[in-house]
This record gives C-alpha cells, structure tokens and sequence, in this order.
C-alpha cells in the first residue's frame, strides 16, 4: 500500500464543524439575520462571506452544516466584543501597541503581495511549466485495486473464489480492510513488497498468489498499465507561482537593501563594517 497518509485539518475546521450537524438555515428567511446579540445584528451574508473565504471548508462540508457551529463562534465573539467595547479596551496602552503592530504587519505583506504579483506574470508561470514538460520523463505506471486481508488463508480462499468467477469488486466489499481503488500510481508510490507483485502483472488479471506486505496480505488486480505524463499546468500553477514567488521576495529584499542607508552596531556599540559580516 502507499507509503504515505497525508492528512490535513486547521484549527477553524475542528472548531466548526466539530460534532453531528444536522441544523437547517432558516436564518435566510428572517430578513437575512441569523441572530441579535445586545441589539446588534449578525446576519447570513456574514456567516456566507466567511463560508466563501475558506475553500478548504467549502470542499468538505455543506454550507447548512457549516451554518450552525460558525453562528455559535460569530455570536461568542461579537459577545467578547461588545465587552472589550464596555471595558473601553482600545484606550489601553496594550491596544494600541498591538493595533500598530497589525497595522505594521498589514502594510508589510499588502506591499509584498504587490510586488510578488507584478514580477510573477503568467508568462512567467508558463516559462517554467514549458521547462518542467520538455525535461520530463515517464514512468511506468499501474492502474490497480486491491483486496487486504489479515491471513494468507483467507487471501488464498479469495483468490479461489476468483477463479469461481466471482466479481473483484463483490469480494473486495465483503472482505478487505483497505478501499480497493488505488488508482495509477508508479513504483517508488508504494511498498516494494507490493509493487515488486503489481509492475510484473498483465492488464487484466489478478494476483494468483497472496501479496505479503506489512499491512497485510493482499490480492491485486492490475486494470491498466502506461507511462506516467507531465501534470496538467492547472493542476501545479499555484506550486510554480509560489515558487517564483519566494525568488521574487528574495529579489525584492535584495533590491530594498540595495537602495537603502544601512548602519548596523553590535552590542558595544561599535559600528559593524559590511565587510565583517
């Protein structure tokens, strides 16, 4: 089996929609409010925005599921709010050293941002894509499922039925641990044991001996065999933006110390001369 489990969450994700959600949105239906805390309104369109700004969340839950757990933090902090508001927290020395340090912070990276956006241009983007096809080698790739079961025994009796003419697919519902579809996936994707089996298959048949791996034993079915091909630029133009984007920082910076008076001094006081850094 793979090698690898990723598994992604955020801290936002565990706390909204943590627990069974069953609630309906009938806020809609109230004038668009969803609730009033001491007289002010938190309305749907604000729960929607929020909703609509995490891509991760919109992928996995419905937004009537969503709605129920992200009124619950809306309305705890419009609460914490309204009583920072009371305690007069902004006059606080505390407030206004941290405001400023948003506000630095704000600047700093809507400045990056502009920067990075106007050095990284498409053709840019699609240089490096052009790059990555024209240096790009295929590999063997399988299409495969597979049947994991604890014993050798029962993997053996699985195999049996096979033969029977019994359906992959039947058996592998009734009997594996794992989901059977592993989808295209080259050599070095999975445990040697396993691939050592698979890469020596026909398209077309299955295992006719178990496959001993440290998950288990399994039965495969190898349904398609090509050569691997370079990735759809869709698919990677975020990862090839990002990583011209770290150059383009990396030349911005550059660029700003060029342009800049610097003097620096260690903790005697004694200038640092550029040359003995």
């Amino acid at each position: 089996m793979q090698k690898k489990y990723i598994f992604s969450t955020t801290a936002a994700l565990v706390v909204l929609i943590a627990g069974a959600l069953t609630y309906k949105v009938y806020a809609q239906k109230n004038n668009g409010i969803a609730a009033v805390v001491n007289g002010e309104q938190i309305t749907v369109a604000e729960i929607e925005e929020a909703y609509n700004q995490n891509p991760q969340i919109k992928a996995q839950v419905p937004f009537e599921e969503f709605y129920n757990h992200a009124l619950d933090v809306m309305i705890n902090s419009k609460l914490a709010l309204q009583a920072a508001n009371k305690d007069n927290i902004q006059a606080t020395p505390e407030y206004q050293k941290q405001l400023a340090e948003v506000q630095n912070e704000v600047a700093r990276q809507i400045y990056m941002e502009k920067q990075v956006n106007e050095k990284v241009t498409d053709a840019d983007i699609q240089k490096v894509y052009d790059e990555y096809v024209s240096k790009f080698e295929g590999e063997k790739e399988v299409k495969a499922q597979h049947i994991l079961v604890d014993t050798e025994d029962l993997a053996k009796e699985i195999i049996a039925k096979l033969d029977n003419g019994e359906k992959f697919i039947d058996l592998a519902r009734q009997y594996s641990k794992d989901q059977p579809d592993l989808g295209y996936f080259t050599a070095n994707a999975m445990v040697p044991e396993f691939s050592a089996a698979a890469f020596k298959m026909e398209k077309g048949t299955y295992s006719k001996e178990p496959v001993k791996t440290e998950f288990g034993y399994h039965v495969i079915l190898v349904e398609d065999i090509r050569d691997s091909k370079p990735l759809p630029l869709e698919n990677i133009r975020e990862q090839i933006k990002m990583s011209l984007g770290q150059q383009a920082v990396a030349e911005i910076i550059k660029e700003m110390h060029d342009n800049a008076q610097i003097e620096e001094y260690d903790l005697n006081g004694k200038k640092i001369e550029p040359a003995a850094k």
